[in-house]
């Protein structure tokens, strides 16, 4: 916590965190870097975005991560450059270096995710101690992706019986976004969840509580999907109970 934040009051967050709500933005990335997007980004940020081979790679992880800032500005009635994101340690083994990414500064009790697809940013804000977003472009799927290591029986049983094309397409991606923003939010990452024990009930339009079993302990998230692009499937999970009782708010692009 820096110097000061301690008497600094910020009502909307107050508010937040009584109601249960959340927040959510997206927008399109630019083709190549801004410059104002850069000077808004943290030194290991602009390492990250270095090491990408793709321009628009790189600009699009760069949009997404000055977008976050810029919203949390506009939600503290802060200016976008005192924000400061950072990351949890994994609750998995205890790195700092991968864990999930945490509002640093203004210290302030609110959880954030972020995702990136096909030149579309997501962020979301919520009460409580976690939360997670995923966001995809509809696209073909896979047959390694509807392997049992995936999906759990019920789930693979629901897409069989969805007509195959763009509906078995978008049902998939249902499944998936949801199960990502489970992951995330729990904060151990994909390869630290068997995503064939994660049932997400596909056939129901949510919200819906999803269970994550990790190796000590179960926690239990609310999902819902969100309407943001006719080509994108987006989830948003919350832990179950107060924080996520409350609405959220969609915030559309400029």
């Amino acid at each position: 916590m820096r110097q000061g934040d301690e008497q600094r009051v910020f009502p909307e967050v107050d508010r937040l965190v009584a109601r249960g709500e959340a927040h959510v933005w997206w927008w399109r990335s630019p083709d190549r870097v801004e410059p104002d997007d850069l000077r808004l980004l943290a030194t290991a940020e602009f390492r990250r975005a270095l090491s990408l081979l793709s321009e628009r790679d790189a600009a699009e992880f760069v949009h997404t991560r000055a977008g976050a800032r810029r919203a949390l500005g506009g939600l503290l009635g802060v200016a976008p450059a005192e924000v400061s994101l950072g990351r949890r340690r994994c609750p998995g083994c205890g790195s700092d270096g991968h864990g999930p990414p945490q509002l640093d500064h203004p210290a302030v009790p609110l959880a954030i995710s972020l995702s990136r697809t096909a030149g579309w940013g997501v962020f979301a804000v919520g009460a409580g101690p976690a939360i997670g977003i995923d966001a995809e472009e509809l696209r073909p799927v896979r047959e390694a992706l509807l392997s049992d290591t995936v999906l759990t029986v019920a789930e693979r049983g629901h897409l069989d019986a969805v007509a195959a094309g763009s509906a078995r397409q978008r049902a998939f991606h249902r499944v998936w976004t949801r199960k990502e923003a489970v992951v995330k939010a729990v904060g151990v990452g994909l390869a630290g969840t068997e995503l064939g024990r994660l049932e997400t009930l596909p056939e129901r339009e949510g919200p819906v509580r999803v269970t994550h079993h990790a190796a000590d302990r179960a926690s239990a998230w609310t999902v819902q999907d969100l309407p943001l692009a006719d080509h994108l499937a987006v989830a948003l999970a919350r832990p179950v109970g107060p924080a996520a009782r409350g609405a959220v708010h969609l915030h559309p692009p400029a």
